[in-house]
């Protein structure tokens, strides 16, 4: 490939375009300051407002979600995985049918395998607009998001309405349900009952990597981070590893799936038979498959990068081995 077909698959941080509107939260006070990022992939955005930056297929989607300080993302539910490491900022993931059933802070570089068919939010509770990375598994996300009732009324008491086709009508843009389309249901009592309310001691040690750790277990190869051998077990139709100065190597490889670039600190350098690019920390690489390439870093100083490939896996509900 050539370094312009390359580079047409990197998107700089600096280059990413926010949604303010992509969900049924966006009015809602506490949370109508988010910003929302597709980056490969469909993603789950309910708004036509939604910027694709590469619409490619991987078997998974990657997104990412800035906040100012305070701002919240309200509690919703997927079918599939959703794993995030923290790019910037201090954050606050809490999960249960109210928030309240356990929570945990994740630093920079701390990852989170979120297990599947629980509510969780999250906020910023760092003092300087923060951002979150985001891998969604399946081309389609697992279909959307499931939120819970009462984000559903509380967002149409601030004007938005999420149509049972999954789209979103503002009232205050003179928008109202189309036609033969209904509101989105709310989950009934029995079905919210089938929603788990699992304790933080149930979650933390078989869903929440720490950034430091993982990076002393990297002093050699990288750190596989997430897969059905990696340190939290789990086939969501990926495998998440952490490349650290340490662990890199300048050998040239390729994979039989797609894979994602996406430095955490430093800066690194990409070659394959055509060309060379560099990327910096919140930069995101779609590497075609079975091109080979070596990944290392071009400067001095700590470095480290997220790397993730998909597998033959289906994605699906969280799988433990």
């Amino acid at each position: 490939m050539t370094p312009a077909e390359m580079e047409a698959r990197i998107v700089r941080y600096g280059d990413l375009q926010p949604c303010k509107t992509a969900f049924i939260d966006a009015h809602t006070p506490g949370s109508d300051q988010k910003e929302n990022f597709t980056i490969i992939g469909g993603g789950v955005s309910e708004s036509p407002d939604q910027h694709v930056h590469i619409g490619i297929p991987h078997g998974f989607n990657i997104g990412a979600a800035g906040q100012p300080p305070k701002c919240r993302n309200s509690l919703h539910s997927h079918r599939t995985a959703e794993v995030f490491f923290v790019l910037k900022g201090r954050w606050r993931f809490f999960w249960g049918r109210y928030g309240t059933a356990g929570e945990v802070v994740l630093e920079e570089g701390d990852i989170f395998n979120i297990p599947t068919g629980i509510f969780r939010g999250f906020e910023n509770i760092g003092t300087d607009y923060g951002m979150i990375m985001a891998i969604l598994g399946g081309d389609d996300a697992g279909g959307g998001v499931i939120w819970a009732p009462q984000v559903i009324e509380d967002a149409t008491d601030h004007g938005l309405v999420l149509g049972e086709n999954g789209k979103l009508y503002d009232s205050k843009k003179g928008q109202s349900l189309p036609d033969g389309v209904g509101p989105m249901p709310l989950l009934t009592e029995e079905e919210l009952k089938t929603y788990p309310e699992p304790s933080t001691a149930d979650v933390i040690p078989g869903y929440v990597g720490r950034y430091w750790d993982m990076v002393a277990m990297a002093d050699k190869t990288p750190a596989m981070v997430i897969g059905e051998n990696a340190m939290l077990k789990d086939k969501p139709g990926f495998e998440v590893s952490l490349i650290t100065r340490e662990s890199a190597s300048d050998a040239m490889h390729s994979h039989p799936y797609p894979s994602v670039l996406m430095p955490m600190f430093g800066h690194w350098k990409v070659t394959w038979d055509g060309g060379a690019a560099t990327l910096a920390p919140g930069d995101t690489m779609s590497m075609p498959e079975n091109i080979a390439h070596a990944v290392v870093p071009s400067m001095t100083g700590h470095a480290s990068l997220y790397h993730v490939v998909a597998t033959s896996d289906p994605a699906g509900a969280t799988w433990k081995g």
